[in-house]
């Protein structure tokens, strides 16, 4: 019942948009049973999907997911570092603040020269600006770990080592939770970006092929495929996470 109630906005806002265009001569903006319609030709009218599917949705997923967990990877190591010693922080706090502060398309074209337009260069860009995110909110968890647990790990004479593993990060995950998910949405927006320059395949390359050539039905299409994909990808990381963090939400 649950999730009829989370789709009812949904289907409202479906159908007056449907009911908006369909009478519409504007081609800019086409109902969505044509632009659903659409998309199902495109990457879904096979038994076994498109070539399109294999070649515009699959290559793009793999670049943001892999770039997402690079990010990922790099923002929680530093971040635990940078949490727990405030040495580490000294160091790190001055170019962490200059370089999460660039603008991430400023960055491309450094990002291009060096890299080449590869997936190289896409996964790097992407990992580049989730690491942030990330390593923030890593930062933030560790620091507000409350004085209880470090003073009860103390009192049992735990290993340092144990301590900050059984004890630090545990208590920190919700926050580094938190920032992983913020990154994944942020990722598919690097990825439409990266893929917008000398790109050959992909989702942000269909996208904006479609707009310079004027398929506006095929660029709908590709938005709302993009739409759909960040939501299926956040649907399962809300299930990961309720199984990563059981004993958090049962607090």
């Amino acid at each position: 019942m649950n999730w009829l109630l989370r789709l009812g906005p949904v289907v409202v806002l479906v159908a007056l948009w449907q009911l908006a265009t369909v009478n519409s001569a504007s081609p800019f903006f086409p109902p969505p049973v044509d632009i659903a319609e659409r998309a199902w030709q495109l990457w879904f009218s096979t038994p076994f999907l498109t070539e399109n599917f294999w070649a515009d949705v699959v290559p793009s997923m793999l670049r943001a997911l892999a770039g997402w967990f690079a990010g990922a990877v790099v923002g929680v190591g530093i971040g635990l570092a940078a949490g727990q010693w405030s040495r580490a922080a000294g160091y790190l706090d001055p170019p962490v603040n200059f370089l999460r502060s660039l603008p991430k398309p400023a960055i491309v074209p450094v990002f291009l020269i060096v890299f080449g337009a590869s997936d190289v260069m896409r996964v790097g860009l992407i990992a580049f600006g989730c690491v942030w995110p990330v390593l923030l909110n890593t930062m933030q968890g560790v620091r507000s770990v409350d004085p209880t647990y470090r003073e009860a790990a103390r009192a049992f004479h735990l290993p340092v080592r144990t301590q900050f593993l059984r004890v630090i990060v545990p208590a920190a995950m919700p926050k580094i939770v938190a920032g992983m998910r913020v990154t994944l949405s942020l990722s598919l927006i690097l990825m439409v970006l990266s893929e917008w320059l000398l790109a050959e395949h992909g989702l942000g390359y269909f996208l904006i092929t479609s707009q310079r050539t004027f398929l506006v039905l095929d660029m709908w299409a590709a938005v709302v495929m993009l739409g759909v994909t960040g939501y299926l990808l956040n649907v399962l990381f809300l299930a990961v996470e309720k199984r990563v963090l059981a004993w958090h939400r049962d607090n």
